[in-house]
């Protein structure tokens, strides 16, 4: 969500300087990309870029392709065929062996219901969010509609062109699968006809570190977390350490007993708390509040094993027995071993497990993965299928 987060920002000093943007998305990819569908780039009319929708291969390219639409004002799929590693039409020889399809949409600031207006309501509500981005495969002359429909837990956003009721039903119940399936997928759609494929994206929230603990080995903590866009939370009992003027990058500061923490934040499933106020007692009040949590999926605790287990047993003397599944998600001593000496990489070493632990991974070497490194979003549409079910592409996994 950072990139979206930057793109958004960019966007609105773009329009604040007179500027003409157009946003750019990866909206399909057959093999091997270095990014995959829903990456973001958004290109300003004096060649500003903010985001990226390759390693680099791709963005001089677009950058032309980016100012032809917004100079025609119109929607335009562009494919990148990158499976010749002798072909340098390019530039470079990008070796990722996939075909890249990018759709360029030029932004208009008086258009309410713009892609960027809407990727800004999905990201100002913490809620998951489907996003849904039409274009054809089939045809480079035919209408891209583009970034159409946004779907909230509590809110759903339309553009104008997708005011017929057909369409409209075709695109409800692709919303709703997708937020059960919680996972993205492509669906062929009928407009006019006229086939198009539907991106059927789903967004989730930033993820939320609320760090217990404003000494200086937290700073390092809060600023990395910031770097990746993470909503960063610092709580002390000090009013003296958690400031502002320590925590500048830190989306709230926050002077509160470990008791009443809880009641100054709101969490959910991609909260995630690590304890390191190097204060046993407001450490072990916390963590007695945090186990209940049941959405929470992450606990991380600084310090040796030894005092874990000591918290465990004071707990036991308070009639506070920690279930195997409490202590399942209760992580200390707190990060992935890479050799972590200094605040630096302690705060690199815990952010990794975070992540780690969000996507349901192991932390192992990329090396070692006997599988490729993405399970692919970007799957092929079979337009054979007909039920909606079969529309659910079947995950292509190649590493690019």
């Amino acid at each position: 969500m950072k990139e979206i987060t930057d793109i958004i920002r960019s966007y609105e000093s773009a329009v604040s300087a007179g500027k003409k943007t157009a946003l750019a998305t990866v909206v399909h990819v057959e093999g091997s990309s270095y990014r995959r569908p829903g990456a973001r780039m958004l290109v300003t009319d004096d060649g500003q870029l903010t985001g990226a929708i390759s390693g680099g291969c791709l963005e001089g390219d677009a950058l032309r392709k980016a100012l032809l639409a917004i100079s025609q004002q119109k929607n335009k799929l562009v494919t990148y065929d990158t499976t010749d590693d002798n072909d340098t039409t390019l530039g470079v020889q990008l070796g990722c062996n996939g075909i890249v399809h990018i759709l360029f949409e030029p932004i208009h600031p008086d258009d309410k219901l713009n892609p960027i207006v809407l990727l800004k309501r999905a990201l100002e509500k913490r809620q998951n969010a489907v996003v849904i981005t039409l274009f054809s495969l089939h045809s480079r002359t035919a209408i891209q509609p583009g970034t159409c429909f946004l779907d909230l837990e509590t809110d759903r956003v339309t553009m104008d062109n997708l005011s017929q009721p057909a369409l409209l039903e075709q695109l409800l119940p692709e919303a709703a699968l997708v937020k059960e399936r919680q996972e993205s997928f492509f669906k062929e759609i009928d407009f006019d006809g006229q086939k198009l494929t539907g991106f059927v994206e789903y967004l989730r929230p930033a993820p939320a570190l609320i760090i217990a603990g404003a000494g200086n080995d937290t700073i390092p903590l809060s600023e990395m977390a910031g770097i990746l866009g993470w909503n960063v939370t610092v709580v002390d009992g000090r009013n003296g350490h958690a400031t502002r003027q320590r925590f500048p990058k830190a989306n709230q500061v926050i002077v509160a007993k470990a008791s009443e923490v809880l009641s100054h934040i709101q969490t959910d499933a991609r909260t995630f708390f690590v304890l390191m106020t190097h204060n046993y007692n407001y450490d072990l009040s916390l963590l007695k509040e945090l186990i209940e949590l049941e959405e929470c999926i992450y606990i991380g605790a600084l310090g040796p094993k030894k005092k874990l287990e000591k918290m465990f047993g004071d707990l036991r003397k308070e009639g506070i027995e920690v279930t195997e599944q409490q202590k399942s998600k209760i992580f200390g001593p707190v990060g992935l071993d890479v050799g972590a000496e200094t605040s630096e990489e302690i705060a690199l070493s815990v952010l990794a497990e975070i992540k780690a632990v969000l996507n349901g991974r192991t932390g192992i070497s990329l090396r070692e993965k006997p599988e490729p490194i993405h399970s692919r979003t970007d799957q092929k549409v079979d337009y054979r299928k007909s039920t909606r079910e079969d529309f659910l592409c079947e995950i292509q996994t190649s590493q690019s």
